[in-house]
């Protein structure tokens, strides 16, 4: 590069400014850095952005009844619902012409499904409407379909009408409310749903709970493992993080299903305290099936990833400050408690949140070895999703657990700082 006068900037060979020329390059390296980053930033646009909106998008569309009771949606504008009467017969003959409409285009059952949510009967209601309503042209529609037989009575309920008006809107709070065990009363305000119906708030609690007990035990066995791998000599700690690393290797359905093996009631376990005459042959153990088959076979998958976190602090922190304490009077433990154990705060806050936010999420393992007490939230979103097809009500329940875990990150990153997290 050459120089000029002290009055005139610097130039490059080619007699560019030198801000320019710097400028330039920086922007062909930003511009690089980009490129070399795009291919991931796509795989998560791809496979994590889209299918969170998605999700979230589901959770609160209704276009079944606006899109295929459309006169029905206009005729009920006028009818107050309020009132608790049912409407008149332009309403009844909008409903008629609709029904045929949407028994010819094959949309008859998809409305009649998704009120069928909301209310039971409906299904049956809009696949068998369709054919009596047709003997009836043309007209008049209500008493007639008030007169059908075992299905009638639907027709002459004010609560159907009320929720066809009610869901008519392309969105809907439907769904979140069925996920916190409410629903819309006959007057339209929210209310609690009857106590034998009430599950959900139960599945949460259970997740939330059984999830903050895997993960404190995960605590208790993983840090005595980490302490031995950050101070046992090189040749011992290879070995034993060998040991740690194993299961990462192994399938996690063939881990679930050897605890399987393990915790059946003519598993390893029951066999063993049978021979040894611990239990008697007839009163085996309940290890598998319920909650405790669930926390045991959880922890075991999990523990990996609070040891690694943790030996990850622990190999980082100086053995003189331990070998200080002791020479300044410190017993073994009490230098343990007072110096070396705040030190490793950063990485049991990283494990802590790492195990949490997995354990929340399982679905495989709580469905293997679960049984009915031990099955997570997830497994019930797992069951809409394949089972019952409401995808609306699994999008507002999967909603809800993304919700608390961003909540949760927040609290760590406010009382901890996510800066302090070091996961190696």
């Amino acid at each position: 590069m050459e120089t000029t006068t002290a009055n005139q900037p610097l130039v490059t060979a080619d007699g560019t400014p030198l801000k320019t020329s710097l400028q330039r390059a920086m922007r062909r390296k930003r511009r690089q850095a980009f490129l070399l980053v795009l291919p991931l930033l796509i795989f998560i646009f791809m496979l994590f952005v889209i299918p969170i909106v998605s999700m979230l998008s589901r959770s609160v569309a209704n276009p079944e009844v606006n899109s295929i009771l459309p006169r029905t949606v206009v005729a009920l504008q006028s009818w107050d619902e309020t009132s608790g009467k049912l409407p008149d017969e332009p309403v009844y003959a909008a409903m008629a012409e609709d029904l045929l409409e949407a028994k010819k285009n094959g949309l008859n059952g998809k409305v009649g499904k998704r009120l069928n949510f909301e209310l039971p009967g409906m299904a049956s209601l809009f696949r068998s409407s369709p054919r009596r309503v047709k003997r009836m042209q043309p007209g008049p529609y209500k008493d007639k379909m008030i007169a059908i037989k075992f299905i009638g009575k639907l027709w002459g309920d004010a609560a159907t009408w009320q929720l066809i008006k009610r869901e008519s809107d392309p969105t809907t709070a439907s769904y979140y409310l069925s996920a916190l065990d409410m629903t819309y009363a006959n007057d339209g305000s929210m209310t609690m749903k009857p106590e034998d119906q009430r599950i959900y708030k139960f599945l949460f609690a259970r997740t939330f709970l059984m999830s903050i007990g895997i993960t404190f035990m995960t605590i208790l066995l993983g840090y005595p493992i980490a302490y031995l791998l950050a101070t046992l000599p090189l040749r011992h700690a290879a070995l034993l993080m060998i040991l740690v690393l194993l299961p990462f290797w192994t399938s996690l359905l063939v881990r679930t299903s050897s605890w399987m093996v393990l915790l059946g009631t003519e598993g390893v376990i029951n066999e063993l305290l049978v021979w040894t005459g611990l239990v008697d042959t007839n009163n085996r153990l309940e290890l598998i099936n319920n909650r405790t088959g669930t926390f045991v076979a959880m922890t075991h998958i999990l523990l990996p990833f609070m040891i690694l976190p943790l030996y990850s602090v622990m190999k980082t922190i100086p053995p003189s400050y331990m070998r200080a304490a002791r020479s300044m009077g410190a017993t073994q433990l009490r230098a343990h408690i007072k110096v070396y154990f705040p030190l490793t705060l950063t990485g049991i806050g990283a494990g802590t949140l790492l195990v949490f936010i997995l354990a929340i999420g399982y679905y495989i393992t709580p469905q293997l070895v679960g049984g009915r007490t031990g099955v997570f939230i997830s497994n019930e979103i797992a069951r809409h999703f394949e089972l019952t097809s409401n995808w609306g009500l699994a999008s507002a329940l999967g909603a809800l657990l993304f919700l608390f875990v961003l909540v949760l990150y927040a609290l760590y990153d406010r009382i901890i700082g996510i800066d302090k997290m070091k996961l190696g």
